[in-house]
């Protein structure tokens, strides 16, 4: 049983993780806490008994996550059966990394790999069979450290994932991890100088010229409004009015997802409007459309290029269930430019095959769930990373986002509630071209369900041996 001692120090550990979790991942994340959060309930796993490890880490996680409940809990996307394992399957794996580094503690290298990768293996496994895909929980909270996510082009976001548990997992071990604490130092240390080293020769390329790109989106989002009514044609001409309005030398501007409703007949209501404004401006426009077409709906992000010539429809993907039908074809705009849809990002196709396609732009209308908006269009920008593309990501309800394909931040706008558009305008650089995640794929995640299926053999039957004793500590770190 645990002691009065260990049960006071675990709080007092639980509560700075939970706090640091709270600040530094989730919808508006401090990214440099991030790193942190995790190494109070990891320093103490070795500490205490297996049961408080657990607990520890699970409690701090879940209470680290509470500014996304609301969001998780109330989304029309997200079935709350999928929410509540999001939630309380988060806070597990966390309380299991901490039990798995604590049962390996005297093979500190493992003991300081084991949480990143349990972590990742089993959010991939999840990935697979999930209809809503998922959005990289602690990879997107680092996004403002492109030095650190490049290496995203090489094992895909699930190497960022690992490493924002990998770092703070490694310090914990050191400080217990006794005469094999220089071997974990030096391979840790490696691990980060060439994370860093890459990111700073992968930022420092010359990046090709590209396009000027804008995103506009009403303020007062609209769903599907029908284009055959007043009120749809009326939405057109806002838009068609706020693009004119637009700086000159902008080649292309994307509209949110699912502004518009169509069908056959309706369609020239938007189609004829947003051409005539694409020709006098110059920019090819893309449009968020629900488009009823041979007997079904889709989900289309609808191109109108400046040049004349038939628009290109691309039908999203992934729609998480409900009425409307799926496409199964890439849209691309012109050679460099490719069409995806929102929910599209969540999961590593289309992405991959555009960039093998050669896609060095994507176009991309959104709609979000306000609460989460930051956080997907930075799930946006790390499908750039990896695969080697710009963004220009249009949120109905969320954040607009213009990043370059190193991901890096070139203008952002949030939408509020209210009048008026919220408008983004950037040179955007073409992205570098398909990388080697492009080509290989989740290599990353397969290495990391190998090695948590290693250490997991490994540790039965050391999970309920004797943690280290302050005085054998004292003598192995001498």
């Amino acid at each position: 049983m645990a002691s009065r001692r260990d049960l006071g120090v675990a709080a007092v550990a639980t509560a700075a993780s939970a706090v640091l979790f709270f600040f530094g991942t989730g919808f508006a994340p401090v990214a440099a806490l991030a790193w942190l959060a995790p190494l109070p309930v990891l320093a103490l796993a070795p500490r205490v008994s297996g049961r408080v490890a657990f607990g520890a880490g699970a409690l701090a996680y879940l209470l680290g996550s509470a500014g996304t409940w609301p969001y998780y809990l109330d989304s029309i996307d997200v079935p709350l059966p999928a929410a509540l394992s999001i939630i309380l399957g988060s806070s597990a794996l966390l309380g299991l990394g901490a039990l798995l580094l604590r049962a390996l503690i005297d093979r500190p290298l493992l003991a300081a790999v084991a949480p990143g990768a349990l972590w990742c293996g089993a959010v991939y496994l999840v990935s697979l069979v999930s209809p809503i895909g998922m959005m990289y929980q602690l990879a997107t909270s680092v996004t403002d450290l492109p030095v650190v996510t490049q290496v995203a082009a090489l094992t895909g976001a699930w190497g960022v994932e690992f490493l924002v548990l990998f770092v703070p997992s490694a310090v914990a071990v050191l400080t217990v991890a006794g005469a094999h604490r220089a071997r974990t130092a030096v391979v840790a240390g490696l691990v980060v100088v060439a994370t860093l080293g890459f990111g700073i020769v992968r930022l420092g390329a010359d990046e090709p010229p590209g396009r000027t790109v804008a995103t506009v989106a009403a303020n007062e989002p609209h769903w599907a409004a029908d284009v055959a009514e007043p009120a749809g044609r009326d939405l057109v001409q806002s838009y068609v009015d706020r693009i004119a309005a637009l700086p000159d030398g902008v080649d292309l501007v994307v509209l949110p997802e699912g502004n518009f409703a169509a069908d056959d007949a309706s369609l020239p209501a938007l189609v004829e409007p947003m051409r005539r404004v694409a020709r006098g401006t110059g920019a090819d426009i893309v449009a968020g459309v629900v488009l009823g077409t041979g007997g079904k709906r889709y989900n289309v992000s609808l191109a109108i290029p400046a040049a004349g010539g038939e628009p290109v429809a691309y039908r999203k993907w992934h729609i998480g269930g409900g009425p409307l039908s799926t496409g199964d074809e890439l849209g691309f705009l012109d050679s460099a430019t490719g069409l995806q849809n929102c929910l599209d990002l969540n999961f590593p196709d289309p992405s991959r095959t555009y960039a093998r396609d050669g896609a060095r732009l994507m176009a991309i209308p959104a709609a979000d769930g306000d609460l989460n908006g930051w956080q997907h269009a930075r799930q946006g920008l790390l499908r750039g990373v990896e695969n080697g593309f710009a963004v220009a990501w249009s949120a109905q309800l969320g954040t607009s986002l213009l990043a370059d394909g190193h991901g890096r931040p070139l203008a952002e706008a949030a939408t509020i509630s209210g009048p008026g558009f919220a408008v983004t305008v950037a040179d955007v650089p073409d992205g570098p071209g398909a990388t080697p995640y492009s080509r290989l794929g989740d290599w990353f995640a397969w290495l990391c369900l190998a090695v948590t299926l290693g250490v997991c053999v490994l540790a039965r039957t050391r999970v309920g041996k004797p943690t280290w004793t302050r005085e054998e500590q004292q003598v192995t770190t001498r």
